[in-house]
Order: C-alpha cells, then sequence, then structure tokens
C-alpha cells in the first residue's frame, strides 16, 4: 500500500490509472498474441495443414482442369505459363515454411510465392481477354487469386509470429552430427 501512495503522490492519480490500463491492455494484446501463437502455431504442424497452402492447391488443380480446354497453339505459352505459375504458388509456401527459422529468406520466399499468385491472376485475365474463359469462371479465379494473395502478404506482415523461436547457443548434443574432441579420426 506505501508503494501505491508513493506513486500517486509522484505521478498523479489521473496518469498512475493511465498506467494501469494501458498495462491491462498490453497484457490483454499479449495474451492474444500468446493465445494465436498457442492455438495457430502449435497446431500446425506441416505446410499442407496451412489454409493459404490448401486454397493454393485447389487453384493449381482448378487452373488445371481448366486449360485442359484452352486451344493447342497456346499450350507451350499461355497454358504452360498459367500451369507454372500457380504451381509455383504452392513450392513457395512449402519452402517459406521450411525457412521459417530464417526470418529474412521466410518472407522472402512469401514474397516469390505472392509474386506468383499474381502472376496466375494475370494469366487468368489474358486467357479472358482471348475468350478461353467465361467471365464467371474468370471472376471465381481472380477472387481466388485475391484471397491467396491476402493471406500471404498477412503472413508476411506478421513473419514475426510465424517464425521458428532460436534457442540460445547450447553445446552440441552428444548424437550431434560433429565427433567429440579428442575422438576425431586422423588424416
Amino acid at each position: 500500500m506505501r508503494k501505491r501512495a508513493v506513486a500517486y503522490g509522484r505521478i498523479g492519480v489521473s496518469a498512475y490509472r493511465r498506467v494501469a490500463v494501458v498495462k491491462r491492455e498490453w497484457r490483454l494484446a499479449f495474451r492474444e498474441c500468446s493465445t494465436f501463437i498457442k492455438n495457430v502455431m502449435s497446431s500446425v504442424k506441416h505446410f499442407r495443414e496451412l489454409d493459404v497452402y490448401q486454397g493454393a492447391m485447389s487453384l493449381v488443380l482448378r487452373i488445371f482442369e481448366l486449360t485442359r480446354h484452352f486451344p493447342t497453339e497456346e499450350r507451350y505459352t499461355l497454358t504452360d505459363q498459367i500451369r507454372r505459375s500457380s504451381r509455383s504458388v504452392c513450392a513457395n509456401l512449402a519452402e517459406a515454411w521450411r525457412k521459417r527459422r530464417y526470418k529474412g529468406a521466410f518472407v522472402s520466399k512469401l514474397n516469390d510465392a505472392e509474386a506468383e499468385a499474381a502472376e496466375t491472376q494475370v494469366h487468368s485475365e489474358i486467357a479472358f481477354r482471348h475468350g478461353y474463359l467465361k467471365q464467371e469462371v474468370f471472376e471465381e479465379l481472380d477472387d481466388t487469386c485475391d484471397k491467396i494473395l491476402a493471406q500471404i502478404v498477412k503472413m508476411i506482415d506478421q513473419a514475426d509470429r510465424w517464425a521458428i523461436r532460436q534457442k540460445a547457443d547450447l553445446p552440441p548434443s552428444k548424437d550431434a552430427d560433429t565427433p567429440p574432441q579428442g575422438d576425431a579420426p586422423r588424416a
């Protein structure tokens, strides 16, 4: 009780209450962040479990089905390009997932996935403008790409939440790849 009285005298009652409110808000924000990390990060064990990956994979399958009906003269141009870019979104998401230990590498791969999703969006628009896709189908693909792009951007913005935390530098364990001192093979 004495500490509180001293605090009131130094900063004033209203300022003391504001500090208490800010601390309470910070604790709530921290709990929300912790809840996100515990619920989402602990539940996602593999990149295939990510909503963004599942959406991207659905897009790959849909595009493959749609491009089967493109003209044969587009086989090595538009058909190939849209298929490759849509597949690349999934591949880059998988690579990013494995590079979560390094924030820069993680964000770089997510940027690549974002660029490939945008490229897929452009190729689907080209297919629509050439008359290979109906407007409803184009709008479906465009909306799907927008959703994937939004999810990737959110992951980039919250990269710290997705990163694997580095443990303090610990001495190598007994089962490490390096042989223990003194038992090294002689050349």
